[in-house]
């Protein structure tokens, strides 16, 4: 347990610029302490007791913000930053080192039975308001941008943004060892715009085709000798 615990204070120490000690992480950052009323929950949750679990869950959700289903399973190393608004549904899977940012969802899509939500792969970053809906496997080292919507599987390696959410970024990426942990690409501000890049590409399509105007009607007034 206590292991447990100092892997869960190293990946803010790891991940959080603003954190200063792991005393000031312990008391002051409520992902951990969502995180650590969970496996409690968790705990019980596997020996098919309910109610008690789910008043965890409750509890837990009116401390933090951060509602996290005690069926959930969640693996070490996960950071949850901030954490306000996050959802994590019942049957969803967490790999190692995985990073959450505030308001992200890990949902399903309907009131299928059986596995439903989407199991997260490792080292994978999931920005803010991002929505994460069904039961698909987000691969490793994969990064989710700001505010998409994915609903389908997503490859090891990618980057995906939009609504809904599209691969960008396949195998683009440095891929952290599982000796570095540090390596893990949190710089989920720089991320590819294709949207962007089509209007970038459509305005300088539309200055060929005004140049080739231009040219067209110099010739005309040239032999009507104007």
């Amino acid at each position: 347990m206590f292991s447990r615990i100092n892997t869960d204070l190293n990946a803010v120490m790891q991940r959080d610029p603003a954190v200063r000690t792991k005393l000031e992480a312990a008391l002051c950052y409520p992902g951990l302490h969502a995180i650590w009323l969970h496996r409690l929950a968790h705990y019980f949750y596997k020996k098919n007791w309910i109610l008690f679990p789910r008043l965890l869950n409750t509890f837990s959700r009116f401390l933090t913000g951060i509602d996290i289903h005690p069926g959930a399973t969640l693996g070490p190393g996960l950071f949850i930053d901030h954490g306000m608004g996050v959802v994590i549904g019942e049957t969803t899977e967490i790999g190692s080192n995985v990073t959450l940012y505030q308001g992200v969802t890990l949902g399903g899509t309907g009131k299928e039975k059986g596995k439903r939500h989407p199991t997260i792969g490792n080292n994978v970053v999931i920005s803010s308001g991002a929505k994460v809906l069904g039961s698909f496997k987000v691969g490793d080292n994969s990064k989710i941008g700001s505010g998409s919507v994915v609903l389908q599987e997503v490859p090891p390696n990618s980057v995906v943004v939009g609504v809904p959410g599209r691969i960008v970024t396949k195998n683009g990426m440095r891929i952290s060892s599982a000796e570095d942990e540090t390596l893990i690409d949190l710089n989920h501000d720089k991320l590819p715009d294709p949207v962007a890049d089509y209007e970038e590409l459509l305005a300088k399509h539309m200055e060929e085709i005004n140049g080739r105007l231009r040219e067209l009607e110099t010739l005309i007034y040239s032999k009507k000798g104007i």
